[in-house]
């Protein structure tokens, strides 16, 4: 842990063109500053990784890792 303070779980949702994904991120609570959330850099870069299989479509990778919602035309 890069930031003294409390390790919660937060929700985060990645919007791709066609698809949405649902995971959970580890964050902390500082201690300096309890009105803001900490993710640590480990954190941001796999956020990043999931937005790059989000923004092609790889529906399959992304629901190894969270929940995935599928755009659907009426």
């Amino acid at each position: 842990m890069l930031v003294p303070g409390k390790p919660i779980k937060l929700t985060k949702w990645i919007h791709g063109r066609a698809c949405v994904v649902r995971v959970q991120v580890d964050a902390i609570v500082p201690d300096a500053d309890p009105s803001q959330t900490y993710l640590e850099p480990a954190v941001v870069k796999w956020l990043d990784e999931l937005q790059g299989l989000a923004d092609t479509g790889s529906v399959d990778a992304l629901a190894k890792v969270g929940d995935v919602y599928v755009r659907r035309s009426a």
